[in-house]
């Protein structure tokens, strides 16, 4: 089997991935690029422009925001995603913390993909409200923790 093939399964269990066809994985494996870094080398940084989407396929990266660690990713974690899709700049810092290897998908490319492969962005947009319906459970203290100057959910739904 080849790389793009072997990639194109690997992104199968990648959450962003996970409800796209075999199709479509293959396709995204086509146009991605594969890279190996080392350790303590900046994948993104936060603040700048974002202009690609990273999986990892190998090894850890740590996030950071704001200077603090808030999270480590590993095999089929992904990030740069929210940048591409939004235009906003980069909202963390990821750094290699092992030897890495990364399936990069550049900005031009995503997006091209995305117009010329319609299916392939409604299950994007699927796996996304996957994820953020996951997260709002996580964190259920902070919805329910009122914002001053924030609308109530009574005031919102009225």
């Amino acid at each position: 089997m080849g790389p793009k093939r072997d990639l194109a399964e690997l992104l199968a269990d990648v959450k962003l991935f996970s409800k796209c066809t075999s199709r479509q994985r293959r396709t995204i494996a086509r146009h991605a690029q594969i890279a190996k870094l080392p350790a303590g080398v900046d994948l993104i940084k936060e603040g700048e422009p974002g202009d690609a989407l990273f999986v990892i396929l190998e090894g850890e990266a740590v996030v950071y925001q704001g200077g603090k660690e808030v999270y480590r990713s590993t095999t089929g974690g992904y990030f740069g995603e929210m940048a591409i899709l939004d235009g906003e700049p980069r909202s963390a810092t990821v750094v290699a913390a092992t030897d890495v290897e990364v399936a990069v998908i550049g900005i031009r490319m995503f997006r091209t993909m995305l117009r010329e492969f319609s299916d392939l962005a409604e299950q994007l947009l699927i796996a996304l409200a996957g994820e953020l319906r996951e997260a709002r459970r996580v964190t259920p203290a902070l919805q329910s923790t009122p914002v001053a100057g924030a609308p109530s959910a009574d005031a919102a739904s009225a």
